[in-house]
């Protein structure tokens, strides 16, 4: 046993060094040489462990976004994947799946008209081509099902890096994508024999980005997830998929998990809704109270959506009112809220804490144009009467309509409405 831990220690040391050589400029064909003559096939689970421990480490977020595109490459067609478990047909990781084959088709389509490019241009040509990019952006969807719903579960378990890394690829991929589409757009009103430069610039860039995610999901985040979720975990993640949506694919059929496999999960859940069940009295306030039922409805009916984060940076609610801004979900709750933040604005959620905490500051608004709306969000310190620092509470609002408002609405003008 103690050999068989010392080897696995001693292949992930081995990887670590590898990636850190990438990271010092070392040649990535002479890596690649290096990994299959030292490691042959390197385990999923191992990948994952080594890029947990370089965050960890203190190797800046910034640079294995830099390195990943890198050691991806040079690891290709070296990660062993051998031992994997597979899902059934509608399960989310199935989905996934069929949503990849469904966007790698796109993608071929693309290089066969990438082909017709160096033949000729024509309007028609450009128009084919942007209908298929337009297509590769459902894969939207598929990357906020990833954010939203898988890696909150990760980090619950411990497993933040990978996440991390793999939420900056996917604003990368994101950016991409939207230049592209925004230079095809250009091209059909101006100079048509642009599109050379543009493909090798930006367009197949893109498509890169997209083939490149697919890769890591399927040789190491799908099956990562299948060892580690159970079953409830998973079936919280199916009922999460359809209001966030599907990309390219409609899964229909539809898988349950096992009954028995949900009964020490159960157990908890049982707790937890008969606590909720003794919550009959009234909930007093300073000023007055609600039952529970009033609560919740007052909750659903505020016009902005409000987030309630901990002194400890965890968020513990958010109301479910009936126009949205942003979507959320249950698997955001016990999140740190700074993973609920892409990685290139983490650093400034944080500074926004600091500043509630140590009392510099009690407030910070934005706002921005998101979709056409005018969307204000605000984010406020919450203290106790001695002034101790309680937590963090987020409130969002489409303020769309009311920035159009002139004159006076009073209430005399309601009957004449």
């Amino acid at each position: 046993m103690n050999e068989l831990i010392a080897n696995d220690r001693q292949r992930k040391q081995l990887l670590k060094h590898m990636i850190l050589q990438l990271h010092k400029g070392a040649a990535p064909e002479a890596v690649r040489q290096q990994l299959a003559d030292l490691m042959g096939q390197v385990p999923y689970e191992d990948v994952v462990a080594v890029e947990q421990e370089l965050i960890a480490e203190g190797l800046p977020t910034e640079e294995v976004l830099k390195l990943c595109d890198i050691h991806g490459a040079v690891l290709k067609g070296q990660i062993d994947d051998s031992g994997a478990r597979t899902a059934p047909e509608g399960h989310p990781v199935h989905t996934f799946i069929q949503e990849n084959r469904a966007l790698q088709l796109e993608m071929a389509a693309l290089e066969a008209l990438f082909a017709r490019a160096a033949e000729g241009y024509s309007t028609d040509l450009i128009y084919e081509i942007a209908d298929h990019f337009n297509a590769l952006a459902e894969v939207d969807k598929h990357y906020r099902r990833k954010e939203y719903l898988l890696f909150p579960i990760l980090e619950q378990k411990g497993i933040t890096g990978p996440p991390t890394v793999m939420w900056g690829k996917h604003d990368e991929a994101r950016a991409k994508l939207k230049a592209a589409r925004e230079a095809l757009q250009a091209l059909t009103r101006t100079d048509q024999e642009a599109l050379a430069d543009s493909i090798d610039l930006l367009l197949r860039p893109a498509a890169d980005a997209v083939a490149e995610m697919i890769y890591k999901e399927e040789q190491i985040l799908f099956p990562m997830c299948l060892d580690s979720f159970t079953e409830g975990e998973w079936a919280r993640i199916q009922a999460g998929s359809a209001e966030i949506g599907y990309s390219l694919f409609a899964p229909s059929a539809v898988w349950t998990p096992a009954p028995e496999s949900l009964a020490a999960e159960g157990t908890a859940e049982r707790a937890a809704t008969a606590l909720g069940t003794a919550l009959t009295g009234r909930i007093q306030l300073p000023t007055g109270s609600f039952s529970l039922e009033e609560l919740t409805a007052v909750m659903s009916t505020l016009p902005f959506d409000i987030t309630f984060v901990d002194a400890e940076d965890t968020v513990r609610f958010y109301s479910e009112g009936r126009e949205r801004v942003f979507e959320r979900n249950l698997a955001v709750i016990g999140r740190k809220v700074q993973l609920c933040h892409p990685p290139k604005s983490m650093h400034i959620v944080q500074q926004i804490l600091d500043d509630f905490r140590s009392g510099r500051r009690s407030r910070a608004p934005f706002w921005l144009t998101v979709g056409g709306k005018f969307v204000h969000i605000e984010y406020f310190a919450l203290r106790n009467a001695a002034g101790d620092y309680l937590g963090t509470l987020e409130v969002t609002q489409d303020l769309t309509g009311k920035r159009q408002l002139t004159g006076d609405q009073r209430l005399l003008s309601y009957a004449k409405e």
